[in-house]
């Protein structure tokens, strides 16, 4: 086994969109472990909005990443030496890592992952990952679905959004997506089940809510903010719900953004805005997963992985999440795993 890994570290605190001077690439000892720990090698890395929010020294669910440090990441890879008996040599897992080759992990901060016959390991954790359980929670929990009702999901045909959407038309709901490209919405009408489409970059999205909405909005799943995110707002039913993920279209922002515009509707329409962290549901993953897996086999969710390559181009794609350039969950192959390549 190789003593050297190759990981990313935090350089300087972004300003806008993330510079190739704000991280280092570099070659490094590997790291030894104590009592408890094993060392992963990383077999696929997540790219999620939330790692610009890491970046940066704002108020935040997590302390931020600090400076010279290994940038955090949300990984799945094989455990290649150990210190702990209950992740021996050959185990899968996934959980909180960084952006390297090779993490050492202490206990609770990954989990074995049980292969499923027939569903490679890069789908399983890219598409029945963290952010299917978001969309699972995020919806059902705060929006409460009630057949006939109408959901808006913005970035419908992200990782998260396009599993929203599904679990939408599961439970009887009039669905509405907002993606940015005819092709994104055509895969989110046609493949996905959606009802409609709106391309925010080519149509007017609060002339087409109301088209598409006629008897208003009951629900919002919110993962882009901005304006996307007012209009929205501004066209919602009384006692409406939203549930709010992210504001993806904001992260890079240099000055701070005011409140909604639509902040009278909140009180006139008494709408429930409420923000949420998945891991607030982290007792609760195994429910979620049960459902997501029996819908996934039953063809009543649909999936899919933007997978990129290279550890190297970490940066590079990452970018692409904050632009829209990636379709479905992107993830980066750091290395295949052993019979997957």
């Amino acid at each position: 086994m190789t003593n050297q890994r190759h990981v990313w570290r935090l350089r300087a605190r972004p300003e806008g969109t993330i510079k190739d001077s704000d991280l280092d690439y570099m070659a490094e000892p590997m790291p030894a472990m104590g009592d408890g720990q094993a060392l992963v090698e990383v077999n696929y890395l997540s790219l999620d909005p939330t790692n610009r929010i890491w970046m940066s020294d704002m108020d935040q669910y997590m302390p931020p990443v600090e400076l010279g440090d290994m940038m955090r990441g949300v990984i799945a890879g094989t455990v290649t030496r150990s210190n702990n008996p209950d992740l021996p040599i050959g185990t899968m897992v996934s959980g909180l890592g960084g952006f390297a080759s090779h993490v050492v992990v202490d206990p609770g901060m990954v989990n074995a992952v049980r292969q499923v016959p027939g569903i490679p390991f890069a789908d399983l954790f890219g598409s029945l990952g963290s952010t299917a359980v978001t969309a699972y929670f995020g919806l059902l929990d705060i929006c409460d679905p009630k057949p006939g009702e109408t959901l808006v999901v913005s970035g419908a045909a992200g990782a998260v959004g396009s599993i929203v959407g599904q679990i939408g038309k599961i439970k009887g709901c009039h669905v509405v997506g907002i993606a940015g490209g005819a092709d994104k919405c055509r895969w989110v009408v046609d493949e996905l089940g959606f009802d409609a489409c709106i391309d925010y970059k080519s149509e007017d999205v609060g002339a087409r809510l109301d088209a598409l909405c006629p008897n208003g909005i009951d629900m919002n799943f919110e993962n882009v903010g901005g304006d996307i995110m007012d209009a929205v707002m501004m066209r919602m039913n009384n006692h409406g719900r939203m549930s709010l993920c992210g504001m993806i279209s904001t992260y890079n922002d240099t000055t701070p953004r005011g409140g909604p515009a639509a902040w009278p509707a909140i009180l006139m329409h008494r709408l429930k805005v409420q923000g949420f962290i998945i891991t607030d549901y982290a007792p609760r993953f195994g429910e979620a997963i049960a459902a997501l897996a029996g819908w996934w086999m039953g063809g009543q969710i649909k999936t899919k992985v933007d997978l990129r390559h290279g550890l190297e181009n970490a940066i590079i794609t990452l970018r692409d999440l904050y632009s829209g350039g990636n379709f479905g969950k992107l993830l980066l192959e750091v290395k295949a795993p052993d019979g997957q390549a």
